[in-house]
């Protein structure tokens, strides 16, 4: 008779503890067998992939213009396919060696099917194996932290379909590996399952990421926010201490590696870790990305004339959702992609920092993510949490005509947008310059093997492959006064070479490297593709041995 009320007492506890160790996602939390897709979100899914596949694939070697990174990767990659090395110059700690070896891994069939195959425009098709596994991650990711089968969908399209994504996911770039990889780390740490193994996969998915491209190290808060979210709240220190043991010890391979070389610290006759590090932390800023006069800048307006929607509309969507997680599940579910986005922001607007490019990539899923839970919150918000239950019908069909009409709207301003964009992407020639300067060194040279000639890394595989000697003969530019084992071969500097193909980068660069300057400088044009500021020129040096001459 005692234990009666010992045990009903015990009841209320038992449940306030389970819903306090619920994910903050769903209430209650999906079953394994509850999270997996039905046929027809599977259906779904499929057709916003394939539409994304047809929008990056289409023209996909012709645009954007090839870069300098992709070629430097690329060169990379196949230096580590031919046992050449880390690098197919002296690898000098600038990026952990891990982006460009899954590079060489993606490329390794076609480029052993096809060796002559193997330059930028023609492996740019591989990277659409990446764009699909990260498109359908970032599904996966929306409907674990609460979104509805649409609102996937929107996310998955939104992240794939946007004329900025078109473009930066064609680049053979470390940043959509590591984008990859992040999500990865994302989805398991959202696991409905909440198995140990989910979180040390995420924590070993984590270390791939900054592995690859080290300036992910900055959305790790973020993953461990959803980590703490999704975890049990008896298992939570187990879990998030597993993640955080497989993420240190697998990033800690890379200091490891450089010190059993030898090349952790500084010494005389090597190169270090510690000099790739301190490189890359005192690169000269790039400006304020709000003044109008800075690098920075231009490179914002390069992003928003490619798209404005999402990086606004996501940027908008995260300071919202970090206002109203409070008072919001789908905010609160939503959180590690809000603080990814707001820390990515943070860091972009430094007032005198570094400012790449391609940062933008790492921002895109989250962007996505948020963009698409903020429309399904807007809609939700007119149909389901201001109506009634004693509401009349033709109230009702006001609420879906309202939706239905900012539906329509967002279509009409967004559409014609991303219609140019990507229009453009998948119909524009940026390359002919290119193809046209490697088939004349190709075809008007005599002898490529006894040719020496500097260039971008954008052309330097093609040059390989048409018989020039790489590295000696071959000469990506910088390596000319940046590496001493390629000033030994030089040992008249600019007098020992043949030709310099002067492209948009060389003659920026050129600027702060006193060999590629003179060699500028005492060549005269034989051969010029292009026009204004992206024109590519063969220019033959004046004073050099001339040993391949022109026919």
């Amino acid at each position: 008779m005692t234990a009666l009320p010992a045990a009903t007492g015990e009841v209320p506890a038992q449940r306030r503890r389970a819903r306090e160790a619920r994910p903050v996602g769903r209430t209650p939390p999906p079953t394994p067998k509850q999270a997996r897709a039905s046929r027809p979100e599977l259906l779904l899914c499929g057709a916003v992939l394939t539409a994304i596949l047809v929008a990056q694939g289409w023209n996909i070697a012709d645009y954007p213009v090839l870069s300098e990174d992709e070629g430097t990767y690329l060169a990379q990659a196949w230096a580590v396919q031919q046992g050449k090395g880390l690098a197919h110059y002296t690898y000098w700690y600038d990026h952990p060696p891990l982006g460009w070896i899954q590079i060489a891994l993606l490329t390794w069939i076609p480029s052993a099917l096809s060796p002559g195959a193997m330059t930028v425009a023609a492996m740019r098709p591989a990277m659409l194996v990446v764009s699909a596994v990260s498109a359908v991650l970032v599904h996966v990711l929306a409907r674990r932290l609460g979104l509805s089968r649409r609102a996937a969908a929107l996310a998955m399209a939104l992240f794939g379909l946007s004329p900025l994504s078109v473009v930066v996911q064609r680049e053979i770039l470390l940043d959509n590996f590591a984008v990859m990889w992040t999500l990865l780390a994302f989805a398991l740490a959202a696991s409905p399952s909440r198995h140990l193994w989910h979180h040390f996969g995420s924590g070993l998915a984590a270390a791939a990421a900054v592995l690859t491209k080290e300036t992910m190290l900055v959305v790790l808060p973020a993953l461990f926010v959803t980590m703490w979210q999704h975890s049990h709240r008896d298992t939570r220190k187990f879990t998030l201490t597993g993640a955080v043991t497989a993420c240190a010890l697998v990033g800690l391979s890379y200091p490891l590696f450089a010190l059993l070389k030898g090349e952790l610290l500084p010494g005389s006759g090597h190169l270090s870790l510690w000099d790739g590090i301190v490189y890359q932390l005192s690169r000269p800023g790039s400006g304020f990305i709000l003044d109008t006069d800075s690098g920075s800048y231009g490179i914002l307006r390069t992003w928003l004339y490619c798209d404005h929607v999402l990086p606004l509309g996501g940027l908008a969507g995260a300071l919202l959702l970090l206002a109203a997680r409070r008072w919001s599940v789908t905010a609160r579910a939503l959180a590690g992609p809000a603080l990814a986005v707001t820390v990515l922001a943070l860091v972009a607007f430094r007032p005198s920092g570094y400012l790449p490019a391609m940062y933008v990539t790492q921002a895109l899923p989250f962007l996505a993510l948020l963009l698409a839970a903020g429309t399904a919150s807007v809609a939700h918000t007119v149909l389901r949490r201001w109506r009634r239950p004693t509401e009349r019908p033709w109230l009702t069909s006001r609420r879906y005509a309202l939706v239905a009409t900012l539906a329509i709207g967002a279509c009409a301003y967004v559409v014609p947008l991303w219609y140019y964009g990507v229009r453009t992407a998948v119909t524009a020639d940026a390359n002919a310059p290119y193809r046209a300067a490697s088939t004349w060194l190709t075809t008007r040279v005599d002898d490529p093997e006894d040719t020496r000639v500097l260039v971008d890394d954008a052309l330097w595989l093609d040059l390989v492959h048409a018989g020039y000697r790489p590295g000696a003969g071959v000469i990506w530019f910088c390596k000319a006064d940046l590496d001493p084992a390629v000033a030994k071969t030089m040992p008249r500097g600019w007098r020992d070479l043949d030709y310099v193909v002067s492209s948009p980068t060389v003659r920026r660069d050129a600027v702060d490297l006193p060999t590629v300057r003179a060699a500028l400088e005492h060549s005269t044009p034989v051969a010029v593709f292009g026009d204004g500021e992206d024109r590519i020129e063969i220019r033959h040096i004046r004073a050099g041995t001339a040993a391949g001459g022109t026919r």
